[in-house]
């Protein structure tokens, strides 16, 4: 497991986060395309078994979405895996995300305003959490998706526990 916060390299270059997201986090992106996918099938297919006048059309609508749609549930949760990545010091929260556009966020801790934990119903049964830190940022909170359920515990206990411990307005 890593260890949540870490010292920051003070060198001053700037370097990608240090940790990725745990491994069984392709599984849940995986599962959360393939879930829309059937329901874009059901909301297509099925309409198109019952409705003969417009049979056609739904079933080309079925066969756009599908080609659009596949890739991602294919591609994209191992994409994502290897791109993304997140680190807590003792001065900042660290996100990098994107595989196609890359997003690197950073929240300072004297300006953090919350700490979160999510699991939905599927983060539970892999036994992963999403973890959002909130800043008084109009860019919105940092997200770090897919950690092990006990990673991202530690991280909020740990994150919060800093910013008690950070002076600043946390605005």
């Amino acid at each position: 497991m890593p260890e949540p916060t870490t010292p920051a390299a003070d060198d001053g270059a700037p370097r990608p986060p240090r940790h990725r997201v745990a491994p069984r986090a392709r599984t849940y992106w995986l599962l959360a395309r393939a879930i829309t996918l059937v329901l874009v099938w059901v909301l297509t297919l099925v309409p198109a078994a019952l409705w003969e006048g417009g049979r056609t059309w739904l079933l080309v609508a079925a066969g756009v979405l599908t080609a659009l749609l596949l890739p991602g549930v294919v591609l994209a949760p191992w994409l994502r895996y290897r791109t993304h990545r997140w680190e807590a010091t003792g001065t900042a929260v660290y996100s990098r995300t994107g595989w196609l556009g890359r997003e690197w966020r950073i929240a300072p801790l004297s300006r953090v305003q919350t700490v979160e934990a999510r699991r939905n119903l599927l983060h539970r049964a892999l036994g992963l959490a999403a973890v959002s830190v909130t800043t008084g940022s109009a860019q919105g909170a940092v997200e770090i998706q897919g950690l092990r359920a006990d990673v991202a515990e530690e991280l909020v206990t740990q994150l919060t526990d800093a910013v008690a411990r950070t002076r600043g307005d946390a605005t």
